[in-house]
């Protein structure tokens, strides 16, 4: 079992909390964590991009100039995309990005990252956050004490 710091809101150790092995100390495994990352990020993308391909860009149906004898290079449309205001090769079109990710491999990978976050000391638990008041200052000093510059907060219900 992993053992990790107890801090109070000051920034002082007040005892350990011995972690549960099913949980914080599982294998990590860096791939499920990959995925998990990379499907939240495409589940969150709208993928409402568009361009209009040629078919869809009105106008351009009739050739702008004969076949041959004019001295241009031969044209079927004004609307082909190498003119201007002509339709995009390989428009984009709406898509969802979104993938399933299986429901085990979400878990194993949330208990691969709280692993390696125990493996490198940077989780940290409190006893309590019990302030007198609820103040963006006041927390700002509470992270300031345990030196945190980044966070994530959970609380239990108590």
């Amino acid at each position: 079992m992993a053992n990790v710091k107890v801090y109070n809101i000051e920034g002082k150790e007040v005892g350990s909390l011995e972690l549960n092995d099913a949980i914080f100390g599982v294998e990590v495994n860096e791939h499920l964590m990959h995925m998990a990352v990379v499907s939240q990020l495409a589940n969150k993308r709208q993928g409402t991009q568009s361009a209009k391909t040629r078919a869809e860009v009105s106008g351009g149906g009739r050739k702008p100039w004969r076949q041959k004898g004019t001295g241009h290079a031969r044209q079927g449309s004004t609307r082909s995309p190498q003119w201007k205001g002509g339709g995009v090769v390989f428009a984009p079109k709406p898509r969802d990005y979104s993938f399933k990710m299986n429901r085990k491999e979400k878990a194993l990978a949330i208990k691969s990252a709280l692993t390696s976050r125990v493996e490198a000391q940077k989780l940290i638990v409190l006893d309590s956050m019990n302030m007198d008041e609820i103040k963006t200052k006041k927390f700002k000093a509470v992270l300031e004490n345990l030196k945190v510059n980044k966070a994530l907060v959970v609380l239990d219900k108590k």
